[in-house]
């Protein structure tokens, strides 16, 4: 089987990749290279944009997946216009124009962030979806859109992904557990903003698993799945970061519990990936703890921007122009 990733050098991509060929898909990828290149050497990477991607290159593959798209909320209120572009109409053209070439499957990187603001209340994929910020609105038209090409020759599967952490040979330093394991290394503390808030995680080994299930399902499955490996409060991951690195005689780290709204709340049922996709995590935030010791060699430059995607992409694009219009007419 031949599998196209777009944006399969990022950070998911580049421990998806691997995998996927030590099951022996051949694997290419459709990738800008923002963040570098951390794939294998033996893997071909068309370095263009998504929107690029016409029948004739597609025609070769029967699976996509598409990992590509801005990837968390400082991207997409940094920019809404280029957000609404990369995760609404890009992976829309992507799946359109797979259809067309006779691609049997899409597999599109949604986010649980659609379901935005609840209180007390278990998301399953019927859940009402009431984000009203850039990123969780963009993800849900990416999903409407693809979902709506889906027949008995297209199989489109989409994944409403908790927030991934853990270790990637493209590490990502931006992410709640792996931003609480940086600054309690660098600064002694961690940071709660609101300890009561509830985040569905994902370690990437599970998302790495969800996604194998996925290219692995029987080809009349297609929907929406929540993945995640469970659900957490704020302060509790901040306890198991803290208690990991307590163990460290070295290391001191001291917690610091503010009381400070967000804009995000929830947490995820999985059952229907369990039931459909056979999905199975294996990890929690212990392990996901663990992991980022074990490669802490490997991203001890803390203060690398690449590791922070908001920095790369604040170089990569230009100012919004709302906020060149706002900078000018506040000059004197």
């Amino acid at each position: 089987m031949k599998i196209l990733v777009a944006g399969g050098a990022g950070y998911v991509g580049s421990a998806l990749v691997p995998k996927l060929l030590e099951r022996g898909y051949e694997v290419d990828v459709l990738d800008l290279l923002w963040f570098g290149n951390h794939l294998p050497e033996n893997v071909r990477v068309f370095r263009q944009d998504v929107m690029e991607a016409g029948e004739e290159l597609l025609s070769a593959y029967d699976q996509v997946i598409f990992l590509a798209g801005i990837s968390n909320d400082p991207m997409a209120d940094y920019s809404p216009t280029r957000n609404f572009v990369f995760n609404a109409a890009a992976p829309a053209y992507l799946a359109y124009t797979a259809r067309k070439a006779g691609v049997r499957r899409f597999i599109y990187a949604s986010s649980c962030s659609v379901y935005g603001y609840t209180v007390d209340e278990l998301c399953d994929e019927s859940a009402p979806t009431v984000s009203r910020y850039p990123y969780g609105i963009a993800k849900l038209q990416g999903e409407a859109a693809c979902g709506q090409l889906r027949d008995e020759n297209f199989s489109v599967i989409m994944l409403r992904k908790g927030t991934i952490c853990g270790y990637s040979p493209r590490m990502r330093l931006d992410l709640v557990v792996n931003t609480m394991f940086r600054t309690a290394l660098t600064e002694g503390r961690i940071v709660v903003n609101n300890p009561a808030i509830w985040r569905p995680i994902l370690a990437i080994q599970d998302a790495v698993a969800a996604y194998i299930r996925a290219v692995e399902a029987s080809g009349d499955v297609s929907g929406i799945f929540n993945v995640a490996s469970g659900n957490y409060t704020v302060g509790e991951l901040a306890d198991y970061v803290k208690d990991a690195l307590d163990q460290r005689p070295e290391r001191s780290v001291r917690l610091e519990i503010r009381d400070i709204s967000d804009i995000r709340n929830y947490k995820v049922s999985i059952d229907k990936a369990v039931r459909v996709l056979s999905f199975k995590p294996k990890h929690d935030v212990a392990d996901i703890v663990e992991d980022l010791i074990a490669h802490l060699a490997l991203f001890e430059d803390f203060d690398n921007s690449l590791y922070t995607n908001i920095e790369v992409f604040k170089r990569l694009v230009p100012q919004p122009a709302e906020l060149v219009m706002e900078t000018m007419e506040a000059r004197p």
